[in-house]
């Protein structure tokens, strides 16, 4: 049944479905799973990875479907919404579907955005489990993360304190001579905290440890998280984790988790979050959990374990990708389908007509704020000169040889005249477009997109990288903000330039994945561009490596790795009833 989804909050809808959510053993009979295969975790479980996929390699795959969106406004375009949404849609129609979405970080939850449950009708259950920390992903992340900043601040300080002699005699040391100006990771936290961006440790005297400057990051930008939605396998996340980038000696070389010989002892944290958390959309289909957000400063999708046992599991498996196809499909697109081996059969790109609008020249969004008038009444010349940056990112899709389909997210403010215009413009490209109303009416609202994305999975595929990687990174990165982004070139700073031509002449390096960072708010370096601009060209300010991940970072800008609060947070809204033990809140 839907809910009344325009009186009653998300935390009070999900609250009311979690009452005949599928339990554990429930679960284990639909899906046809082995007892040992399901992993109970309280009211939801985990799904023993290893097991599952052993059993049923030679079982072909599904249709595999991806979430993407258009440059959203700051309030974003639902896509989790859209993805639970599409699920529940495909399940009405008698399909066995299921999905595999990214967990919601601390930051975001507590912050602007809340969490990242999907909303109305077309939510993740249980809510209050999925806001707040899950089955431990995150904090495994976390602890792995700075377990690794405890052996490098720990053998800094005993190289500074003994002689090479008393090092070797104490603990079969050999002296790493780390130089603490280049010190390449910090710690992490799973909150938006800015007063921990920049940071002095070590304060006291010679027992308190290496006096330097620090810093803190969120989680989920941890080179750990990235590593985590693209491995294969535990056996591929304890080679990854051993050869993350810490810090590099004084000579100039790269010293890793491995040469620190805290690795395993990373891994030992990690060995539950390689298996996705099992949970339940609001019409109780299926729905993983693996991985993290922020595709602006990393990977940005869900994990390619999720999907390499959804494909297995489900006739159409749904995943997503972060922010506009500029940023997440792009990566889907070049990173994640080149690291999995898997092919996407249909693209769905959700847009709003509140966004649309924005492109075309309105207001500007601020979240916390009322929207200007122009948001909340029709007004077609917005819309029509907005629909480029729906039409460039469909292009976009287009260019991978996958089928894209046009989502128009429905509000309430949306007009009829407003939706047959976006129709009208989308269907001239020959590109499927179909009006959802899942947020208010659950699957019954989706079926108009359900049946495109069938319709667009019969199609035969051509599907083919945007880039080799023989191509130098430089290339990469010039072709990327040419075809995807629209710039006329690149523009390379000195010291990142530099970069750039050490990472092509070293040959450990040639199979790393590009991995741009960028603002996610236009298809430009500038988050005030709106639409999609022409005549500009794209800025390389410095360039990061992960060797654990494989990837190679060209940073359009300055982009933070730790957000900072806001003055309104939701965390001032979000409370405990305590005669019951429910948290309220939520959004």
């Amino acid at each position: 049944m839907a809910y009344d989804a325009t009186k009653l909050q998300d935390w009070q809808i999900a609250e009311e479905a979690e009452k005949n959510m599928p339990t554990s053993e429930e679960w284990r009979d639909k899906l046809g799973l082995k007892k040992d295969e399901i992993i109970p975790y309280g009211r939801i479980a985990k799904l023993d990875f290893l097991k599952i996929i052993n059993r049923l390699k030679d079982k072909p795959d599904g249709k595999y479907i991806d979430i993407t969106a258009i440059t959203p406004t700051p309030l974003g375009e639902g896509k989790t919404t859209t993805s639970m949404g599409l699920i529940e849609g495909l399940g009405k129609r008698g399909v066995n579907v299921g999905g595999c979405i990214r967990q919601p970080s601390g930051g975001p939850t507590f912050n602007i955005k809340g969490t990242a449950a999907g909303g109305g009708n077309s939510l993740l259950i249980p809510m209050t489990e999925f806001s707040l920390g899950l089955t431990g992903d995150i904090d495994a992340i976390t602890n792995a993360h700075n377990l690794a900043m405890v052996a490098l601040t720990a053998r800094m300080q005993h190289e500074a304190n003994y002689s090479d002699e008393e090092l070797l005699k104490r603990s079969g040391m050999k002296r790493l001579d780390i130089d603490p100006k280049k010190v390449e990771i910090g710690w992490v936290i799973d909150f938006c905290a800015q007063a921990l961006r920049n940071i002095i440790i070590g304060i006291g005297g010679k027992s308190d440890g290496f006096m330097m400057q620090s810093k803190f990051g969120i989680t989920v930008s941890s080179e750990i998280m990235a590593i985590l939605s693209v491995v294969r396998d535990l056996k591929d996340l304890r080679e990854r984790l051993a050869k993350i980038i810490v810090a590099y000696d004084k000579n100039g070389n790269p010293v890793t988790t491995g040469d620190l010989e805290v690795a395993g002892a990373m891994c030992a944290w990690l060995r539950n979050a390689v298996n996705p958390t099992l949970m339940s959309t609001a019409e109780y289909q299926p729905c993983m959990v693996h991985a993290g957000p922020f595709a602006n400063i990393a990977v940005g999708q869900s994990s390619i374990i999720g999907d390499r046992i959804g494909l297995k599991m489900f006739d159409y498996h749904v995943t997503e990708s972060g922010f506009g196809a500029d940023i997440g499909f792009e990566k889907f697109w070049n990173v994640k389908c080149r690291f999995s081996g898997l092919t996407p059969n249909a693209v769905v790109i959700v847009a709003s007509i509140r966004a649309l609008k924005m492109h075309g020249g309105g207001p500007k969004v601020v979240p916390g704020r009322p929207l200007p008038e122009e948001y909340t009444k029709e007004n077609l010349e917005l819309v029509e000169k907005g629909i480029v940056n729906l039409l460039h990112h469909i292009n976009n899709v287009k260019k991978s040889g996958a089928i894209p389909v046009a989502c128009i997210n429905s509000f309430h403010t949306d007009t009829k005249e407003e939706i047959k215009l976006v129709r009208r413009l989308v269907e001239e490209t020959r590109t499927r477009c179909a009006m959802s109303e899942h947020w208010l009416k659950g699957g019954e609202g989706a079926l108009e997109l359900a049946d495109a994305v069938i319709d667009a999975c019969k199609e035969k595929i051509d599907f083919k990288f945007l880039y080799p990687l023989e191509m130098p990174l430089r290339k990469r990165v010039d072709l990327i903000a040419r075809e995807i982004y629209g710039a006329d070139g690149v523009d390379w700073s000195p010291e990142a330039e530099a970069k750039a031509k050490a990472a092509e002449n070293d040959p450990t390096m040639r199979d790393f994945a590009t991995m741009m960072v960028k603002t996610h708010l236009s298809l430009t370096h500038d988050p005030t561009l709106k639409g999609a601009p022409k005549g500009w060209t794209l800025p390389i300010r410095d360039l990061l490596t992960f060797a654990g991940a494989k990837f190679l970072c060209p940073c359009a800008g300055t982009i933070s790795l730790m957000p900072g609060t806001s003055s309104d947070p939701a965390l001032k809204r979000i409370d405990v009833d305590t005669n019951t033990g429910k948290v309220t809140g939520l959004f």
